[in-house]
């Protein structure tokens, strides 16, 4: 326990029912607020504990017998939640630890740091520095998505959204909000895209359409569509459009070729599949289109092209960049190549996503999807018909016992939401399972049935 409490590393052959019950106990016994307690093993994952209450146990009991690494983890008397969401999502202690230091924005080190972001962010894209450049943006990803649409449709252009839920929508808003012609081509939220219908519509809209735009994985839904097959449409049907892809919740998990595919502008965000923490989003331009963006803009501290221009000239942001939050993608980025890049990490987040289908479908919760989506990012489920299921106390209950999952965002049928992605492993969607039954006997629900 003394040494658990000052962080001192233990080796153990094995992580035994008997032992994830010691670790537990000696880390609740410690009277510190703020304790790392570790148990190394030969596995190279970690797992994520809180100190207290049923989410430890839950994972505790799933941890029971595996070869993972034990984590235990406080924050003053507050027990961290496992984030079973599509971002902000849980990070690793490293990540977090990253943050500690103040940075000026023209300090020689950030500014190491920022070029260093920049370069790796092409590598996971599979492009090179020749063809295309990295754009971080303060803000949100939305911050990115809005950044190219003022940027990149010019004035007197047309843009062509394709749709199949809520956040192809939200592209389309703000061109509207920034009064830009905008022309949806919309599918249902259960389905991916027809793509002989995008090309029929395209090839009909003729050459007045200057952009075309669409989502990866739309994670109202958990749809992922292929983002490769409609991107050589919108190319073939649309060739003189510049092509837009929200890659938000994809990029460094979904494997795309984004130089195959002809992307012109494709965006994410620092705190999605790179596992690191809010602050900035970024986009990855392809020189050419970016160069006929000058000028463009709509806004001056969302312009991407003197984003780009300001950052190549002299390696610094043109307004206070999220310092902290950049050291932790950074660190996070050299933590995905550890991994084994973003084939790894795919696989990592697929074999979430297999146990929680199998055992939410143990559990009785019926997919909001049909069987032949196999997207690994987020899984919506119908809310149960039991008259004692109520989501906000089951959600509260969960929050309680130190998960939190989502609700749902389609508009054809009240759902849930559960994320795989992010630093979570095995053993934290078994944990994740294992409240979610213990909260159903206590809400009396009988039945998961949609």
């Amino acid at each position: 326990s003394a040494r658990l409490c000052s962080s001192q590393t233990l080796r153990l052959p094995r992580l035994d029912a008997m032992s994830a019950a010691l670790l537990y106990k000696a880390a609740v016994k410690s009277a510190f607020s703020q304790t790392a307690a570790r148990c190394s093993l030969p596995a190279t994952t970690r797992v994520a504990v809180a100190r207290r209450g049923a989410g430890a146990r839950h994972i505790a009991a799933a941890m029971a017998g595996s070869q993972r690494a034990f984590q235990v983890r406080t924050y003053g008397d507050s027990t961290e939640k496992k984030l079973f969401t599509p971002g902000p999502l849980c990070t690793s202690a490293t990540v977090r630890e990253a943050m500690r230091f103040d940075f000026g924005s023209r300090d020689e080190k950030f500014m190491e740091i920022v070029k260093n972001i920049r370069s790796e962010l092409l590598k996971v894209g599979g492009v090179s520095e020749a063809e295309y450049t990295t754009i971080p943006v303060q803000g949100s990803g939305t911050f990115a998505v809005e950044s190219v649409i003022t940027s990149s449709v010019p004035r007197g252009g047309k843009l062509v959204v394709i749709s199949n839920g809520h956040y192809a929508q939200r592209i389309a808003k703000i061109a509207r909000v920034l009064e830009i012609e905008t022309e949806m081509v919309e599918f249902p939220e259960t389905s991916f895209f027809d793509l002989a219908e995008v090309e029929r519509r395209l090839r009909a809209a003729g050459p007045s359409v200057t952009n075309v735009a669409f989502v990866h994985c739309e994670t109202s839904s958990g749809v992922v569509n292929d983002a490769l097959a409609t991107a050589r449409v919108c190319k073939a049907a649309c060739p003189q459009a510049t092509l837009f892809v929200d890659a938000m919740s994809s990029f460094g998990a979904v494997p795309l070729d984004v130089g195959a595919a002809g992307i012109d502008f494709i965006v994410s965000s620092a705190n999605k599949c790179i596992q690191g923490v809010p602050g900035f989003s970024f986009i990855i331009a392809r020189r050419e289109p970016l160069e006929r963006c000058k000028g463009v803009a709509r806004s001056l501290s969302l312009d991407m092209y003197d984003q780009a221009k300001g950052l190549e000239a002299s390696g610094q942001f043109r307004f206070t960049p999220a310092t902290q939050s950049m050291a932790a993608f950074n660190q996070a980025l050299a933590e995905l190549a550890e991994e084994g890049g973003c084939a790894a990490r795919a696989a990592r987040y697929a074999n979430n996503r297999r146990v929680l289908r199998e055992g939410m479908s143990e559990l009785g919760f019926v997919e909001f999807l049909g069987p032949e989506h196999e997207g690994y990012i987020i899984t919506s489920f119908h809310l149960p018909k039991d008259p004692q299921f109520h989501f906000e106390t089951f959600y509260g209950k969960l929050a309680d016992k130190g998960f939190c999952i989502y609700p749902g965002k389609v508009t054809t049928a009240p759902t849930l939401r559960i994320g795989c992605i992010g630093h979570l492993f095995e053993e934290d969607m078994r944990g994740l399972l294992g409240a979610m039954r213990e909260t159903l006997a206590e809400m009396n629900v009988q039945s998961c049935a949609a």
